[in-house]
């Protein structure tokens, strides 16, 4: 049996990214799948039809795509798309599934076995396929580019004729993915650095990039997974006590802050904003679920007083070759968990494998990251946020 896998077209507005690069779909179609991706899928990611092999085929017709067992996306396809995707048939991508209540019934409706990468759990085991880290990573780089671009001054000391000017004070609120790497790349450009997380287990990894970490005395936020838990009233203030402080001092702020399937927790106060320096920046990561700073405003620049503050809510689609690059590979990896060679191989040509769609839902990764099965929801968190909505 030939496993049939598609990649959409991506539609959302300002969506550069593709699920499917060359050097991934070659590792694909070695696991006998017949691969066929959207014509031209892959243009706004600089990534032409013809850089892939000859295996791999094109179409421009929607029912064709989705047609297949599998399709592969970034971000989950209309209602009227999956309306064209056979019963019983796999959808991986990224969902939001709490945002999208018409996305899950038209899922449910179609009887499609869907898994939200977003769900996918952060245990050492699926590191690999974890597309939230991936594209997070990209996400913390470019921030600390666009804060270096953004900021009329210099990020690194400088020695000159004229004198010299010291480092540009860059302060990064979170110490999850993007947080990280949006510190390691400051401090690769040369500012003097600064990184906060509630999660005080954070400071070593802080630290180990150079930065000095900032603590609200007495406030601790661990929660599970690897996120922060929501703070109290009192730890709230002693937290934005302290960022105030270290706002008012720095040249630049990235904030990161993000809890999985709830709005971005509001962090930064017009206040705290009204007592930054002129000329600093925001750059706001969490824009797309409300943003970290109460004056932000999703894929705006604002200006407030002398403060300028960027809200762009799809980062990774800026890098749009290697986010596309991580994300296929995530996917790859991923599902490879379910497209596992059939029993019964014929000895004497060890070289014909085949291969067929099989789910063991004793795995913890495909437990927990599955959205909809059989014509129902069974993501719990999902299922309670669109209840209450």
């Amino acid at each position: 049996m030939t496993v049939s896998i598609s990649v959409a077209r991506e539609t959302a507005a300002g969506e550069k990214r593709v699920a499917m690069v060359p050097k991934v779909a070659k590792k694909l179609t070695k696991l006998d799948v017949d691969l066929l991706i959207a014509k031209g899928a892959g243009d706004a990611s600089r990534i032409p039809d013809d850089a892939f092999e000859d295996d791999v085929n094109f179409s421009d017709d929607s029912s064709e795509l989705f047609g297949r067992d599998i399709v592969l996306a970034v971000n989950a396809p209309s209602t009227d798309d999956i309306a064209k995707m056979k019963q019983g048939s796999v959808l991986v991508s990224f969902v939001q599934g709490h945002n999208n209540p018409d996305v899950v019934e038209a899922l449910k409706k179609q009887q499609v076995t869907c898994f939200a990468m977003e769900l996918i759990p952060r245990i050492t085991r699926a590191q690999s396929m974890d597309a939230l880290s991936s594209q997070a990573a990209a996400a913390g780089y470019k921030a600390a580019l666009m804060a270096a671009n953004a900021l009329e001054r210099f990020l690194p000391m400088l020695t000159t004729a004229a004198g010299t000017i010291r480092p540009a004070k860059v302060l990064v609120i979170g110490a999850g993915v993007a947080g990280l790497q949006a510190i390691a790349t400051a401090g690769r450009l040369g500012a003097k650095v600064y990184g906060y997380d509630v999660r005080t287990d954070t400071k070593e990894q802080v630290e180990s990039l150079g930065a000095e970490f900032l603590v609200a005395e007495g406030v601790k936020a661990e929660g599970d997974g690897g996120y922060a838990r929501e703070l109290t009233a009192e730890e709230k203030q002693k937290q934005q006590d302290m960022l105030a402080k270290s706002m008012a001092d720095a040249d630049a702020v990235i904030t990161t802050a993000a809890v999985p399937g709830k709005p971005a927790p509001k962090i930064v106060s017009k206040a705290m904003v009204e007592g930054m320096k002129p000329g600093a920046v925001l750059i706001d990561l969490g824009a797309s679920g409300g943003g970290n700073c109460e004056l932000t405003k999703p894929d705006e620049t604002v200006s407030h007083g002398a403060v300028t503050i960027h809200g762009p809510s799809n980062v990774p689609a800026l890098l749009a070759e290697h986010a596309s690059e991580m994300y296929a590979q995530n996917l790859l990896n991923f599902i490879q968990l379910f497209v596992v060679e059939e029993d019964g191989q014929d000895e004497a040509k060890p070289d014909e494998k085949t291969y067929k769609i099989d789910f063991n839902w004793d795995d913890e990764i495909l437990a927990k990251s599955v959205l909809t099965r059989d014509g129902e929801l069974v993501n719990e968190s999902v299922k309670k946020a669109l209840e209450s909505a």
